[in-house]
């Protein structure tokens, strides 16, 4: 038999407010700019992972918003663009 660290199962992705609560906390630290470079580059891995996650969360629900926007006669929805009014996507 030969030696091998057991194996662990993925972690369930962590819910949307989650990660982006923990994804806030991980910008603070790096912006403090005290982190020896190990910790660092860690936490910006684990960053970037949660940012992936919340994005895919994010276009999931982008495209069911567009299914729910418009419903035909027949009760079928029919979809439609997303869009924003917000001023600040212009920035």
């Amino acid at each position: 038999m030969t030696s091998r660290e057991p194996s662990n199962p993925p972690m369930a992705a962590p819910a949307f407010e989650d990660a982006v609560k923990r994804l806030t906390e991980i910008i603070e630290r790096l912006e403090r700019g005290d982190l020896p470079l190990e910790e660092s580059i860690a936490l910006f891995e684990e960053g970037v992972k949660l940012s992936a996650v919340s994005q895919s969360r994010l276009d999931a629900a982008e495209k069911k918003v567009e299914q729910l926007l418009h419903v035909d006669a027949n009760g079928t929805p029919r979809t439609a663009p997303f869009t924003t009014t917000n001023a600040d996507d212009d920035e």
